[in-house]
């Protein structure tokens, strides 16, 4: 059964990490954007009819993708396509999912042989199936699939959308936007629905003004009795890049072979865009130690517990601790960094000390030097 994919970049805000550039563009695991999943995911599900909605700051998202070979998808009409509400939208308005998908009918009312849509966040991070996620949804017989993730709600963490479903599987109450206890299921932000009923529901809603996804849709319709809800619950790893926190920790989390391994390898590979550098220089006197280090870094100094990315440069004497550092950064000579996370092209000037701590790591902007 053909579908068409939606992805949504996100505009939460991580502080500095996301202040210049969307949540689809944000950097993860040393070679990666976090946009890559959602397009590896669809692409390997033979979904070649993808729209990308994004408000703004979309130009490194753009110069990321290009024209998607990477993936297999092709920049043109009736393929790949940027959807930008702003430049699109009568109003000049964004109020939430369901108005953004208001401003591309176009693009979804192209392709009359897409059957399903399918939507996908780019905050959470999971390498889905979504060959069987669409078999299931078809099976199911109900309006809209809902991919949700056990253990993930623990009565503190704020959920957009948490479910909790009976022994037979069947939802018996929706939470958003609220702490919910762990008996409930956390939405993955993936949605699987037929097309053409979730054009006329975004029409219905929208005219009512009705504008958010979780709230006046699933919940909405589900309290109705207008929208019956099939759960899909995903087994694998999930990484809910919500905070800065989460992101941090989730990056460190990588360094375990097994994590990193579901991640990017469990279903499918996820790709990325292509850039081939040299090997990484390893100094005779550098002392590494449980890293994830991408290519054409040059280690001198001590690197412990750390995820590099390209083009990195530790210099001699230097020390870096439980750090995420972007590329192009340079650690200078026996400068000290713990729980830090540098963007990219940071420069830390030899001698420096920059120490945050394992819940509040400390961000160094993009192009500063410290």
């Amino acid at each position: 059964m053909n579908a068409m994919g939606i992805i949504f970049t996100n505009d939460a805000s991580l502080g500095e990490l996301t202040n210049k550039r969307t949540m689809a563009s944000l950097p993860f695991g040393g070679r990666y954007r976090q946009v890559d999943f959602a397009l590896s995911n669809l692409s390997y599900a033979g979904i070649r009819h993808v729209g990308i909605i994004s408000r703004h700051s979309y130009h490194s998202l753009m110069n990321h993708i290009g024209d998607g070979a990477e993936w297999g998808l092709e920049l043109e009409e009736g393929g790949l396509e940027f959807l930008t509400p702003f430049a699109q939208s009568v109003t000049h308005t964004y109020r939430g999912k369901l108005e953004s998908l208001s401003n591309a009918m176009d693009f979804l009312a192209y392709g009359a042989d897409d059957e399903l849509l399918v939507l996908q966040d780019s905050a959470i991070l999971a390498n889905l199936d979504l060959n069987d996620i669409l078999n299931k949804h078809v099976a199911s017989g109900k309006d809209i699939t809902v991919v949700t993730k056990a253990g993930v709600c623990n009565s503190r963490k704020a959920i957009d959308l948490a479910i909790k479903t009976g022994e037979d599987g069947e939802v018996t109450d929706l939470l958003v936007d609220y702490a919910a206890p762990a008996e409930y299921a956390a939405s993955m932000d993936v949605f699987v629905m037929n097309k053409k009923w979730m054009i006329q529901q975004v029409r219905e809603l929208i005219a009512r003004d009705k504008f958010h996804m979780d709230r006046d849709l699933v919940l909405g319709g589900w309290q109705r009795g207008k929208v019956s809800i099939n759960v899909y619950p995903f087994e694998g790893q999930a990484l809910y890049n919500d905070s800065v926190g989460e992101y941090y920790e989730n990056s460190l989390s990588l360094i375990d072979r097994d994590v990193r391994h579901d991640v990017f390898h469990g279903n499918h590979p996820i790709y990325t865009k292509v850039r081939d550098r040299v090997p990484t220089y390893y100094g005779e006197e550098c002392d590494v130690e449980n890293c994830l280090v991408a290519d054409g870094c040059v280690l001198e100094g001590e690197v412990e517990d750390s995820v590099l990315f390209r083009q990195v440069t530790v210099e001699a004497g230097a020390e870096v601790e439980h750090c995420i550092i972007m590329n192009d950064s340079v650690v200078g000579a026996g400068a000290e960094l713990k729980y830090v996370i540098l963007d990219k092209n940071v420069t830390v000037t030899p001698g420096a000390k920059v120490i945050g701590t394992k819940n509040n790591p400390i961000i160094v902007k993009r192009g500063e030097t410290v």
